[in-house]
């Protein structure tokens, strides 16, 4: 296989798990060259894209991108979950790109509104007419939980670091107290991503059982396994509770950044969790804010329903930053 020169660019999301690589030609992700590697098998990201490279002829990428799953300060990224440290010295021995870019995979996803197809987005409550320029919000719920805020500027888009889902998981009952002071086992200190999560979701399955005095576990796919099947009702309990807390949270980071533009939630368990949304009261929750209510009313909220939202991100960055003064 071969590829001419300086024509792709090189794009991969990081995972805790797998690392996912492709080519990018703009904005545009060819799928055929969409490869997955175990992060497991791999002593370190470099050892990772080189192979990717290799398989794909010795391509000579014109930029390269990555998205983290962890936090990235002055052009370096420590991996969450993962015991990697990604600089872009690293990415450029690794691609042979002149032009690197490492970002947060939140960040990552905030440059990929306006990218996403409109048929990959799920409208779970309505967009407001908006300027171009209105701030938009992107909230990921998967292994963990992050927010950031999406600026579109004159000068281009700027999408900043956050790591939101360690502030304190909102209490507003005796009943979520409870919950807060079950998850905060885990880490001595209740935090939104120990509800809002994957795991979460388990521990909130857990709690329940505690609640109802007869304990029992099972998986975050069990769990929506049983909600859709309506099989389990503890299960369906569950997705309620996880529910309204993620749109108790959306509303406060929505209040926090204005974002006149949208809020938009992805990730896996997002996904996972989008045809249950409207039926379990996400904008009741989103919505009670006492007197600002009403004002709740200027945020639209939808799911992007995209698994390569992050690989679409990383090219926009990108090619701004190739071609400069373009707005991903």
């Amino acid at each position: 296989m071969s590829h001419p020169d300086n024509a792709y660019s090189l794009v991969a999301d990081i995972g805790g798990t797998n690392t996912r690589v492709a080519l990018a030609r703009g904005l545009e992700i060819l799928e055929t060259s969409i490869r997955r590697y175990s992060n497991a098998d791999y002593a370190g990201l470099e050892t990772v894209l080189k192979r990717y490279v290799a398989e794909e002829g010795g391509v000579d990428c014109i930029g390269a991108c990555v998205a983290v799953a962890g936090p990235v300060r002055d052009g370096r990224a420590t991996m969450t979950n993962l015991d990697w440290t990604i600089d872009k010295t690293t990415l450029s021995r690794a691609t042979g790109a002149e032009t690197v870019a490492i970002l947060n995979d939140l960040q990552a996803q905030g440059h990929a509104l306006g990218h996403v197809p409109a048929d990959n987005l799920r409208e779970i409550i309505p967009f407001p007419e908006a300027s171009p320029h209105a701030a938009k919000l992107v909230i990921g719920v998967g292994t963990g939980f992050n927010a950031t805020p999406v600026f579109d500027t004159e000068d281009g888009r700027y999408v900043t670091p956050s790591e939101s889902g360690h502030v304190n998981l909102p209490v507003n009952s005796e009943e979520e107290l409870r919950l807060a002071q079950f998850v905060s086992t885990a880490h001595g200190f209740p935090a939104v991503e120990d509800v809002l999560s994957g795991r979460g979701l388990e521990r909130i399955y857990a709690w329940l059982g505690v609640e109802a005095g007869d304990p029992a576990e099972k998986t975050a796919a069990e769990i929506m396994t049983g909600c859709a099947e309506k099989s389990d009702p503890r299960a369906i309990e569950a997705a309620r509770v996880f529910t309204r807390f993620l749109g108790t949270t959306a509303g406060n980071l929505a209040l926090i950044q204005l974002p006149f533009g949208g809020v938009y939630l992805v990730g896996g368990v997002s996904r996972a969790i989008a045809p249950y949304l409207r039926e379990f009261g996400f904008a009741d929750a989103f919505r009670d804010k006492g007197r600002f209510a009403g004002f709740m009313g200027n945020f639209g909220v939808s799911v992007i329903e995209d698994d390569y939202a992050a690989l679409t991100g990383c090219a926009a960055h990108l090619n701004g930053l190739l071609l400069p003064g373009t707005a991903s």
